[in-house]
């Protein structure tokens, strides 16, 4: 069972931290200071430290750089109250495996703890072995979210991706995923990990969207101790805690110019060098990108490299859309439904035929990501132990309404006169424009020119209010 240190001066966060994060089989301790906190690493050893930045007795910072010296096999995360872009940076420097904001929502803070346990895990095996030597295999399992998981289903786009993942997941092909957001993409990823040769090999994610010029380097790379101003230890970067095993590098295409650059060089050589090192280390890491961006687009306008694109693209997959993948969507919900009821201790058995209309209705824009959303928020409301639509969020429950409006308008025969000819187009016009801006009231008045009151009172003329 992996141990977590949560240390928070109000109680009530670390109370609620600690029940949230024991329902997901983790042993947590609480400290509510610095001097308490240390205690508490002096005596027992922890996968991971959640530190608040303010306490009464010192700071995230100072706490930060206490944990990385006396006990670098552990993992640190920052949470704070205010979002400071170059705090962030100093602190992943120091060593910080991220930095998050309040408020926190329990399934950010949860992928957040995996993902920081995985990182840490895989820079502890590494750390072990020689960096001179070739890259050896490594026997340690990492530790997957539940979330996380590859949900198939029984569609034709399903099908089809399955059995592109099963084509590709035992060659060495990098591969690109390309698909809207929200579609699953890491999961994909983890999928071929999974079904590889090197599925017992670490298996580590890089978000390239939220990476800077100043990072880049550090987190691809490493750094040694002294390297530069602030470099109070040694750093193992990405591709070295990924040997052996999959280096999957989310948002690729938010990458600038000359760090593709350093990214090509490594790719090409398969080898590294840390920050302030002229030692050399051998490489042996499949390389699994996303992008919810044409890169071919990309390429034309000078943004991103060609022949970068090429070493990538040995194998390319599309991920299809929520909206086009039919009842499998019940399924995914069903899935869900299951991760709530873990998390939160509920018993919710399913969903009331009105709402698995309109989930098979929506057009998801924010595709699997936002239907778990959904799925959680309704577990958490439902009264009983099936879910009705009243604890869906309005945009969903009016986009099922205003579909089944908008086919009877179309079955009804054509009026000949020209009044009720132009109410007609009018009112398929609102539904039209609600459905493109997602029931946002304020942008559909925008969109048809007319204030929200009209707007109003035209949605109830067609039994669409709220």
């Amino acid at each position: 069972m992996r141990k977590i240190l949560i240390v928070d001066d109000e109680v009530n966060i670390g109370v609620l931290l600690s029940r949230f994060l024991m329902r997901n089989s983790f042993s947590v301790s609480t400290a509510t200071s610095g001097v308490a906190a240390m205690e508490y690493l002096t005596k027992e050893s922890y996968d991971l430290v959640l530190c608040d930045y303010r306490l009464e007795d010192t700071d995230g910072k100072e706490m930060l750089i206490r944990i990385k010296e006396k006990y670098p096999s552990t993992g640190v995360i920052i949470i704070t109250g205010y979002s400071d872009i170059k705090l962030a940076v100093e602190l992943i420097k120091l060593g910080a495996y991220d930095y998050i904001t309040k408020p926190l929502y329990p399934d950010e803070i949860l992928n957040t703890i995996n993902k920081a346990i995985e990182t840490q895990l895989a820079l502890n095996t590494a750390a072990l072995e020689p960096a001179q030597d070739a890259p050896k295999q490594k026997s340690a399992k990492l530790t997957y979210s539940p979330a996380e998981n590859f949900v198939s289903g029984n569609s034709p786009a399903s099908r089809e991706l399955m059995k592109q993942i099963q084509l590709v997941a035992p060659t060495p092909y990098s591969v690109i995923l390309m698909g809207e957001s929200g579609t699953g993409k890491e999961s994909v990823a983890k999928a071929i990990h999974l079904n590889s040769p090197r599925k017992n090999n670490p298996f580590v994610a890089m978000d390239c969207g939220s990476l800077t010029k100043e990072l880049a380097g550090s987190e691809f790379f490493g750094h040694e101790k002294g390297s530069f101003t602030g470099a109070l230890f040694t750093k193992i970067g990405h591709f070295e805690m990924a040997n052996g095993g999959t280096l999957f590098l989310d948002e690729v295409g938010n990458l600038s110019y000359d760090i593709q650059a350093a990214l090509l060089r490594t790719v090409q050589e398969r080898k590294i060098k840390r920050i302030g090192s002229t030692k050399e280390i051998d490489l042996d890491v499949r390389i699994i990108v996303a992008t919810n961006e044409n890169l071919s687009a990309a390429i034309q306008k000078g943004r991103f490299r060609e022949d970068l694109f090429h070493r990538f693209n040995e194998f390319s997959i599309d991920l299809p859309p929520l909206r086009n993948r039919g009842k499998d969507i019940m399924i995914f919900a069903g899935t869900f439904l299951e991760m709530a009821n873990h998390d939160l201790g509920k018993n919710v058995k399913g969903f009331s035929e009105e709402v698995e209309e309109c989930f098979l209705t929506y057009n998801w824009p924010g595709n699997v990501r936002e239907l778990k959303n959904v799925v959680r928020r309704a577990a958490l409301l439902a009264e009983t132990d099936i879910i009705q639509v009243k604890a869906l969020p309005l945009e969903i429950s009016t986009y099922a309404k205003a579909t089944a409006i908008e086919n009877s308008i179309t079955k009804t025969e054509k009026p000949r006169d020209l009044k009720n000819a132009a109410q007609e187009a009018e009112y398929e016009t609102i539904l039209r424009v609600l459905r493109e801006v997602n029931f946002n009231k304020t942008k559909a008045a925008k969109v048809l020119n007319i204030d929200r009151k009209t707007l109003y009172n035209k949605m109830k003329a067609i039994n669409l209010e709220n």
